[in-house]
């Protein structure tokens, strides 16, 4: 029996989780820019890998793509190849407001979804998926590199890395 009701609600769970998880991976982002200086943002180890900076605006591009314009109907005007080729330096400051705004507009556009949206298929960067497909994709995509954000915070600073969150309690595996 279809009920309206727990579809609208379900509907509206999965855009309203959704978007925290991409707003907490963001915090976890934002916890390593608040340590790093400016060059170390854009450095990288060798030609072959991605700065942190470029990892930024690859979420940025990617949230844009696939919720923000495939799932919310703006226009798609992603430069995928440009967000791996910059070398900077653009500012902490104009990256985190880029990816701020690419994850503030990817969560209204998710709290608008209805059931009929989320399982509607689409085409996005080529591929034919529905609306939760589009967000199984891109959430964890946001998440896998946000720890790449972290380890290679953590091995910039080394043991001067600060973490965001650290147990208190034996249930959070603190010692006793």
């Amino acid at each position: 029996m279809h009920n309206p009701t727990i579809d609208q609600q379900l509907a509206s769970a999965i855009g309203v989780e959704s978007g925290n998880e991409l707003r907490e991976a963001l915090q976890k982002i934002v916890h390593c820019l608040n340590q790093l200086a400016e060059e170390q943002v854009w450095w990288r180890p060798d030609e072959t890998q991605n700065s942190i900076g470029n990892l930024m605006l690859h979420l940025c591009g990617n949230l844009r793509q696939w919720i923000v314009s495939g799932l919310g109907g703006e226009a798609d005007e992603r430069n995928r190849p440009q967000e791996f080729a910059e070398r900077g330096p653009i500012l902490k400051a104009d990256l985190l407001g880029k990816l701020e705004a690419a994850v503030a507009d990817s969560a209204d556009v998710l709290l608008t979804l209805t059931a009929t949206e989320w399982l509607r298929v689409r085409r996005i960067q080529g591929f034919e998926v529905t609306g939760l497909a589009a967000v199984f994709n891109t959430v964890p995509h946001f998440r896998g590199h946000t720890q790449e954000i972290i380890f290679r915070t953590r091995c910039l600073l080394g043991r001067q890395y600060e973490f965001s969150w650290k147990p208190s309690s034996p249930e959070q595996g603190a010692p006793e």
